[in-house]
C-alpha cells in the first residue's frame, strides 16, 4: 500500500487554489485544509480533511489557532532518515510533501491613510496567531523535501514538476528563499509601521536580496 502523503493549504489569497488542490489530489496527495480554504475547496467538489482530522484538535480562540501542532508541524519537519520515519509512525502522523499558504497583506492595509492601529495589530495576529508564518517557515527550513508554496504565480509551474514526477531540488530552493524574503519584508513593515520608518526604502533592501528568475 502506499504511504499516504498530505498537501497543506491555508491561504488568503485563493487565487487558482482550487486549480492547484485538484492537481494535487489527482497527483496522489491528500488534501488538509484549514477553515476558509477547506470551505472554497469543498464548494467546488474537492476531498478535503480539516486540519483538525490530523491533530485531533480542534480550532480555538475564534480560528486563530488552526494548525499549531505536532501532527502538522511533525509532517512538515520530518526527513527521509530511519530515526525520523520511526518516530513518525511512533506517533502516527503523516509526512506532509506540500505546503501552500499566503497571507493577510498586511503591507497593503498599513499603507492605507486611514488603516487604525488597532486593525494593523489584527492583521499582525491573524498573520501569526493561525501559525500561517510558522508553516511557510518550516516548509521552508526542510526544502529538501518539502515544497512551500507562497504565491499563486508559482503554481502552474509547480504543479507542471509535480505531475511530471517532483519537484527539482533548485525549485523547491527557490521557493524556499521566496518565503523567507516575503517574511523578512513583512518583519520590516511591522517595524516600520510602528518605529516610524520609511516601509518602501527598508522592504528595498529585502528586495534586493532575491534571486533572479
Amino acid at each position: 500500500m502506499t504511504e499516504e502523503r498530505l498537501a497543506i493549504l491555508s491561504v488568503w489569497d485563493k487565487t487558482g487554489i482550487c486549480e492547484l488542490a485538484d492537481g494535487l489530489h489527482k497527483a496522489g496527495l491528500t488534501l488538509v485544509a484549514s477553515g476558509g480554504t477547506a470551505v472554497t475547496l469543498r464548494e467546488h467538489g474537492l476531498p478535503v480533511k480539516d486540519v483538525s482530522e490530523i491533530t485531533n484538535f480542534k480550532e480555538m480562540l475564534g480560528g486563530r489557532v488552526k494548525t499549531l501542532h505536532p501532527a502538522v508541524h511533525g509532517g512538515i519537519l520530518a526527513r527521509d532518515t530511519t530515526e525520523d520515519c520511526q518516530e513518525m509512525e511512533a506517533n502516527q502522523f503523516k509526512y506532509v510533501d506540500v505546503v501552500v499558504c499566503n497571507l493577510y497583506p498586511f503591507r497593503a492595509t498599513i499603507a492605507n491613510p486611514s488603516c487604525t492601529l488597532e486593525e494593523a495589530i489584527e492583521n499582525i495576529d491573524i498573520d501569526s496567531l493561525q501559525g500561517g508564518v510558522t508553516l511557510l517557515r518550516a516548509a521552508a527550513k526542510n526544502h529538501s523535501r518539502v515544497s512551500v508554496l507562497c504565491d499563486p504565480r508559482d503554481y502552474e509551474r509547480v504543479l507542471k514538476q509535480i505531475q511530471s514526477g517532483g519537484v527539482s531540488l533548485e525549485e523547491r530552493r527557490f521557493l524556499a528563499f521566496k518565503v523567507d524574503s516575503e517574511h523578512w519584508k513583512r518583519r520590516v513593515a511591522t517595524g516600520a509601521r510602528f518605529g516610524g520608518g520609511d516601509i518602501g526604502v527598508m522592504c528595498g533592501f529585502v528586495a534586493a536580496a532575491a534571486p533572479p528568475r
